[in-house]
């Protein structure tokens, strides 16, 4: 596109009028792009994303509420000029956002400009992808406008290894990979070591008031991770409203009045009963400096598989960074959890 053409779009994204031109876009017949309109989408988007899980192989579970809950907790996004979506005579079909994060990666500050999209399986495979992602980093370029100049721009998208549509689609647009995380599973029954907690250390009941100090703590023993930046009061805020939010099934280690070390274990009874499963996830696992290469971690997933062996569990999930740099990954093999989906993320420079 030469520089009038990106002109005119730019002066199309940043007007006000409820409908949007996308150059490039399919000539399907009934084919509209128009702006969000606020609780009336919510429903839509439910259905276009249960229909994307179910033809990519995901297990995600959405509901209205949750959608609720992630649009009163946006950062850097303005949902009624940042997201895009396409309607073929009047039902929508497909939508994006897009925001801006920044993150730390080897110690250097990037920008990154995220774009998260979805296209109804029934319309996929007719370009409606690329026109909307080549939208969204025009919106995204114009985001950057005001911003530093001198910080160090990239777009970033992400994909399972199962959306192989999505996949084919980065490639062609230029975008690398440039990290994996992967879902690991392990069969409850399998049997467990022996895995004493570390001496002097204690698992108690997290109670209302020591909320905010395993918040702190969680952070605190994540700023070794890639892409790690400091949190926002927005971002407890989120946490403690969360649909999985339940204290009660986390196994937190002190040292005295000191957190030491947690698994922030939880259990998601939607996503169980609509696959039919019995899973509980011994998610967030994290150490303090001090506490660490003592066996604290294994101690608390051990104790974390055993209570959801109790409550009737079949198995166990986590998610982990493939690089972690603390050896998460060779932790979780030796505990027999092994990896039954990849989550990839791309990138490329702003330019």
């Amino acid at each position: 596109m030469d520089e009038a053409g990106s002109s005119e779009m730019e002066r199309r994204m940043n007007d006000d009028s409820p409908t949007l031109t996308v150059p490039g876009a399919p000539a399907i017949p009934g084919l509209a792009f128009r702006r969000f309109r606020g609780e009336a989408d919510y429903a839509a988007m439910v259905e276009i994303l249960n229909a994307c899980n179910a033809a990519d192989q995901l297990d995600y579970v959405n509901i209205i509420d949750e959608i609720a809950w992630v649009f009163s907790h946006l950062t850097n996004c303005d949902p009624y000029r940042d997201m895009l979506f396409a309607e073929v005579n009047g039902t929508a079909i497909a939508f994006s956002r897009v925001w801006w994060t920044d993150e730390a990666f080897a110690g250097v500050v990037q920008r990154l400009y995220k774009s998260l999209g979805f296209v109804h399986p029934d319309w996929r495979r007719r370009g409606l992808g690329a026109a909307m992602l080549h939208y969204d980093e025009h919106r995204l370029r114009a985001m950057a406008q005001g911003h530093p100049p001198e910080m160090d721009k990239r777009f970033q998208v992400w994909a399972t290894g199962t959306e192989e549509g999505a996949r084919a689609l980065f490639a062609a647009a230029g975008y690398e990979p440039v990290r994996h995380y992967i879902m690991m599973v392990r069969p409850i029954g399998l049997p467990l070591p022996h895995a004493p907690l570390p001496a002097g250390l204690e698992v108690r009941p997290a109670e209302q008031a020591q909320i905010r100090a395993i918040w702190e703590a969680m952070w605190e023993a994540r700023r070794d991770h890639w892409g790690y930046v400091e949190p926002t009061a927005q971002e407890y805020s989120r946490w403690t409203k969360g649909r999985l939010f339940d204290p009660g099934l986390w196994k937190v280690a002190w040292d005295g009045g000191k957190v030491a070390g947690m698994v922030l274990n939880r259990l998601d009874e939607a996503q169980n009963e609509a696959h039919q499963r019995l899973r509980g996830y011994t998610q967030d696992v994290f150490v303090r400096r001090p506490w660490r290469r003592r066996g604290l971690a294994r101690a608390l997933l051990v104790q974390s598989i055993q209570m959801f062996r109790q409550m009737g569990m079949a198995e166990t999930a986590l998610g982990v960074d493939t690089e972690n740099p603390s050896g998460a990954l060779r932790l979780y093999e030796s505990l027999d959890y092994r990896e039954v989906q990849r989550h990839t993320f791309y990138d490329k420079a702003m330019d």
